[in-house]
């Protein structure tokens, strides 16, 4: 019997499973409030409904390497318990695939953040890898 090689992870990141709304604003002006599935320092995996997904990608195929779409993005995250930190983030739709009849999971690679929004995410995902070792 052959061994099965395990897939690569696309972001070569731990990723968290995160429940949070998102923000994506096209180059067009185009706006959608989407929801995470799970962040990682390096990119953003979001759930969206077909009818977002029509509108981030016309063209309803995954892009091609290297003709990304350009994306920024806003969302918060917990940096400290009672205060949240909002995240504003430029980035490329990297990765989509269909999960349901209705939903769409598309993957942005973060390319570059706004004041210290890499800190914050980068300590928000290390607490929860933290979080769930202790827990495990």
């Amino acid at each position: 019997m052959k061994p099965v090689a395990a897939k690569p992870n696309l972001r070569n990141q731990q990723r968290v499973d995160v429940a949070t709304d998102i923000t994506i604003e096209k180059l067009d002006g185009c706006c959608l409030t989407c929801s995470v599935s799970n962040l990682s320092r390096t990119g953003v995996m979001v759930s969206c409904t077909h009818e977002a997904f029509r509108q981030l990608i016309p063209e309803q195929k995954a892009p091609a390497p290297g003709d990304w779409v350009t994306v920024k993005t806003r969302f918060s995250v917990p940096v400290v318990a009672t205060q949240p930190v909002s995240i504003i983030a430029d980035g490329n739709i990297v990765h989509v695939r269909r999960i349901a009849r209705d939903e769409f999971q598309v993957g942005i690679q973060f390319a570059e953040f706004e004041g210290n929004g890499f800190d914050y995410v980068d300590r928000y995902v290390s607490k929860l890898l933290a979080d769930s070792r202790h827990s495990a």
